[in-house]
């Protein structure tokens, strides 16, 4: 009665009675195994065989003997440790070289801990505390000032202008207006309280006006088509006995031919050329 064999599936020796390797549903020999699977060591280059422990970080392999820091040596297994240009070192050995150092205590702060970094400075988390109520500031805002840092309310309630619209705190940007601090978004026409920051206006009795509304309020009417005349959006316009027409209206009402620079009659409230009016 036959036996059924049982070989290494690379090499077919038998593995009756040897230590063999299970590698998806498949038996190798630990020779043939290794040969074929086993990682090389970041260190010495040798495979890390099956009776080795494969220590690994992002797709690199040591052996549990050689992985070491870099600087001093010390092993590295179950212990905290950093990456640095592709070398891997104790807490100690990368803070000494790379860390940097809290600019409130002046201690290092150490790879893997919570902290703070601004303009390539670096705080422990607990140490960038606000310089108004001296609490730690954290993940919040916060406002720089003069070299020192400041939490939002803290920084209102010491520097910040108060809008004489709306009465809030203006933390940044705003508008000044007859020395009065407004917001970008509440400095706004009288009338039909358009934003005006950044647009042209102008102002009547210390009231800031859109030139539509300002001209629709208190320009005078054109005779020819009863729009507003102003001189504030760079209009040009002809006047005549306490009556204005924009140049392009100033015509004659019979032949509208333009009267700007020309001789003309008046007949009653109609504005004449001399042509027309030697008609009449």
């Amino acid at each position: 009665m036959s036996t059924e064999r049982f070989d290494c599936h690379y090499c077919k020796d038998t593995l009756l009675g040897k230590k063999y390797i299970l590698k998806e549903d498949t038996q190798y020999c630990t020779k043939c195994y290794e040969n074929l699977f086993a990682n090389c060591c970041e260190v010495c280059s040798l495979p890390i065989g099956c009776n080795c422990k494969d220590l690994s970080y992002k797709d690199r392999h040591w052996h549990e003997n050689c992985f070491k820091c870099a600087k001093c040596s010390r092993s590295l297994v179950e212990k905290p440790f950093a990456a640095k240009d592709d070398l891997m070192l104790c807490t100690e050995c990368y803070s000494h070289e790379y860390s940097s150092k809290c600019s409130t205590c002046k201690k290092t702060v150490m790879p893997g801990s919570r902290k703070m970094e601004y303009k390539g400075n670096s705080w422990h988390e607990t140490c960038f505390l606000c310089q108004r109520c001296q609490q730690p500031i954290g993940t919040k805002s916060f406002i720089p000032k003069d070299n020192n840092y400041f939490c939002v309310p803290c920084f209102e309630k010491q520097f910040a202008y108060q809008c004489c619209a709306c009465k809030k705190s203006i933390t940044t940007g705003g508008v000044t207006y007859l020395d009065k601090p407004w917001h970008r978004e509440c400095f706004t026409c009288i009338g039909c309280k358009r934003q005006l920051a950044g647009q042209r206006f102008t102002s009547r009795e210390n009231y800031p006006y859109c030139l539509d509304c300002f001209s629709n309020l208190y320009a005078k009417k054109c005779v020819g088509c009863t729009k507003p005349i102003t001189s504030l959006a760079g209009a040009k316009y002809i006047s005549f006995e306490e009556r204005q027409w924009h140049s392009e209206c100033f015509t004659c009402m019979q032949c509208s031919v333009s009267l700007v620079g020309r001789g003309f009659l008046t007949q009653r409230d109609d504005i004449l050329c001399t042509d027309c009016g030697r008609e009449k």
